[in-house]
């Protein structure tokens, strides 16, 4: 009886730890593990995007013949296409090599805590340069596009896209999974930060 009462008494003393809605916390370990296969998840989602992508873009080519002349459409023949595949290419790369160094420092203990940090903070710097980098092939490659598809009445430019259709539509299958690179490394621009934020200052 003695025993049963001194168990009450201990378990009314130490305190839970809850969240804001009563509810008990999940431990910093599994928060941490949770992150780390969103990213791995994420990363690899980009490198199966960009690949799609990148296939598409490259086997893309339709020819055809207006007013006696013959015209074939290739993305060699517009700078901004190339900068697309090139960005996507670069992408799809450091991808690979930064889901190699996630597993190499991130899935195991680090015994010095700054120099995780530092780590993290790179990965970071990493996911922010190539989310620009993707996006600013897919600004370039949908102007381009626009251009392409509508024309601009101003300018005197005429659309193209009505003698090649078939490469038209090709292309925006290729810019939309660029696009879905893009916001895939957006949200592993929110997942580094809160992974970086998430670790101890102090060991």
């Amino acid at each position: 009886m003695a025993s049963e009462a001194c168990k009450e008494k201990t378990s009314s003393v130490l305190p839970q730890v809850t969240s804001s809605s009563g509810l008990p916390m999940s431990s910093p370990r599994q928060q941490s593990k949770s992150l780390l296969v969103a990213q791995a998840t994420l990363r690899i989602s980009a490198i199966v995007f960009t690949l799609i992508a990148i296939s598409v873009i490259v086997t893309n080519t339709q020819s055809v013949i207006v007013f006696g002349f013959k015209f074939e459409a290739h993305y060699t023949y517009s700078t901004a296409f190339k900068f697309l595949v090139g960005a996507n290419a670069v992408v799809c790369a450091f991808s690979a090599l930064s889901l190699i160094f996630l597993s190499l420092f991130l899935s195991r203990s680090v015994p010095q805590q700054q120099q995780q940090l530092k780590n993290y903070f790179f990965l970071l710097l990493h996911d922010v340069v190539m989310m620009v980098l993707i996006i600013s092939g897919c600004a370039a490659a949908t102007a381009i596009g626009y251009v392409g598809r509508y024309g601009e009445k101003k300018m005197t430019w005429q659309p193209t896209c009505g003698y090649v259709s078939k490469y038209c539509n090709r292309m925006s299958i290729s810019l939309a999974f660029s696009y879905l690179a893009f916001f895939a490394y957006l949200l592993l621009t929110f997942t580094s930060a809160l992974t970086l934020m998430s670790r101890p200052t102090t060991q």
